[in-house]
């Protein structure tokens, strides 16, 4: 989407990686707040936090000031996730729809578990392979709801609708959990 940018700090891969946003005036603003959800009638924004073939874990860093993306750490490591031979890293460009968030204190009805405290993830399937911090306008396919350490953690299948093939794809009424 046009009129953001990003900003990156620090070296890529180590725990002070930062990518910071800016409006079109050139400000810093929170990808988690400042970006409206919506991008049109039934069209979302998204922030891309992970491209398509790489395989650094990022998210919004939504405890951070101006919530920068920054890898995400687990035991004092710098998280990865696993290549699937063919593949590196993520068959999809990832990321979250902003001014959203799960509640971890909404016990959903769906999976029986509350929200992992984050964003709504995007899994976006189109053809571009897409730069972390981009602000991309997706169209919802369907949605998936995963437990992850007992936690409820939506993912919403989108395409881009800028993607040459967004047109042919539609929205299907449809639900899966996976435990």
């Amino acid at each position: 989407m046009s009129g953001f940018s990003s900003e990156e700090r620090a070296a890529p891969f180590t725990l002070e990686y930062r990518v910071f946003l800016k409006n079109e005036k050139g400000q810093y603003i929170s990808p988690f707040h400042d970006i409206p959800i919506y991008a049109d009638k039934e069209v979302f924004h998204m922030v891309v936090e992970v491209p398509r073939w790489s395989n650094a874990k990022m998210e919004i860093a939504t405890k951070d000031p101006l919530n920068p993306i920054k890898q995400d750490v687990k035991k004092g490591k710098l998280r990865y996730v696993a290549n699937l031979f063919p593949y590196k890293g993520y068959i999809w460009n990832y990321g979250a729809i902003p001014q959203t968030w799960e509640d971890p204190g909404h016990n959903d009805k769906h999976t029986g578990c509350c929200g992992d405290n984050d964003p709504i993830d995007v899994c976006e399937i189109g053809s571009k392979v897409c730069a972390r911090g981009e602000i991309i306008r997706v169209k919802v396919l369907g949605i998936l709801a995963m437990i992850d350490e007992g936690e409820t953690d939506w993912k919403v299948i989108a395409i881009n609708v800028e993607d040459p093939d967004a047109a042919n794809y539609n929205v299907h009424h449809w639900r899966v959990i996976l435990k």
